[in-house]
């Protein structure tokens, strides 16, 4: 099984089915491999690329998903292990949150925020509650006990990457992205993303 891969991100993933993947050339082998769609667009393409790798074995083919953190790799698997939950959505759920935000809606028994995820309803989303409650890991220097306002700024820092993350797929440059974050008051993380998309295209001009 393949654990890790570091390398150049040469492409990113093209036609039915490759949706959400890049292809990570290592030593002259090019591995096609799945990532959350918050870390996708921000992988460099100058510098190597180690993604932490879950390798996952179907009757008809072997698929490799990569994630930037070993904790947000732990979630993943974690995810699967709950009933009716496949690699396509555990990777939904973790292209909208990450591991720490993750666990901080399990713990909090946050079920709107995990509903707001594509793919997860009302059932999936009480059965996340659930069967995660005493499954998911506490990312490594996690702390459940932190402040507030350290969460909010986690929580708020993670929609402004996600926003980014946005208008570059719809063709800006990263600078272009987050030069016009910067200039949004505030980004509140109930705000649904399509007004905060809007909000962003109008800083932009």
């Amino acid at each position: 099984m393949i654990g890790r891969l570091k390398g150049l991100v040469i492409d990113h993933g093209h036609g039915p089915g490759a949706e959400g993947s890049c292809v990570l050339d290592v030593a002259g082998v090019g591995y096609e491999v799945f990532v959350p769609l918050r870390n996708l667009a921000r992988l460099p393409l100058t510098e190597p690329v180690t993604l932490h790798v879950h390798t996952h074995v179907r009757e008809d083919a072997l698929v490799l998903y990569g994630f930037v953190t070993a904790d947000d790799r732990a979630a993943f698997r974690v995810l699967l292990s709950v009933s009716g939950v496949g690699p396509k959505l555990a990777m939904a759920v973790l292209s909208d949150l990450g591991a720490s935000e993750l666990h901080r809606v399990i713990a909090r028994n946050e079920r709107a925020r995990l509903e707001a995820v594509s793919g997860v309803g009302k059932k999936t989303a009480a059965r996340l509650l659930l069967e995660l409650k005493d499954k998911l890991p506490l990312p490594v220097g996690g702390d459940l006990l932190t402040s507030a306002a350290t969460e909010t700024q986690a929580v708020t820092g993670d929609v402004a990457a996600r926003l980014c993350d946005t208008l570059v797929g719809l063709g800006f440059s990263r600078a272009q992205a987050e030069a016009s974050v910067s200039k949004l008051d505030g980004l509140d993380p109930k705000t649904p993303m399509e007004q905060l998309l809007r909000q962003a295209l109008a800083a932009l001009g």
